[in-house]
C-alpha cells in the first residue's frame, strides 16, 4: 500500500537509486519530491511500477524543502549504521 509520506527509491529513469518522498498519488501515479531538484511545488510524476517504496512514513503536513532535505539525510544516516 502507497501512502502519502513514504520514502521511495526510483527504480528508473535518469533519477535512478535516488531517494524520495511521496507527496500525492493517483490511481497508478505518485508525486515525488526530494527538496533539491523536485521541490513540493515541481514534484516528478512517475508511475508506480517505478519505484520502490522503503517502508518508513513521515508525517508531511506542512512541509518544505528543508523538512524534505532533512527527512532524506536523516534516512540516509540511520541507513549507514545498519
Amino acid at each position: 500500500m502507497i501512502e502519502v509520506g513514504m520514502l521511495a527509491r526510483s527504480k528508473a529513469g535518469h533519477d535512478k537509486d535516488q531517494i524520495f518522498v511521496i507527496i500525492k498519488t493517483e490511481q497508478e501515479y505518485v508525486y515525488l519530491a526530494d527538496g533539491k531538484t523536485r521541490t513540493v511545488c515541481r514534484p516528478k510524476k512517475k508511475k508506480q511500477k517505478h519505484i520502490q517504496i522503503i517502508k518508513e512514513k513521515q508525517d508531511i503536513t506542512g512541509v518544505d524543502d528543508a523538512k524534505l532535505r532533512k527527512i532524506i539525510r536523516n534516512y540516509r544516516e540511520t541507513a549507514k549504521t545498519i
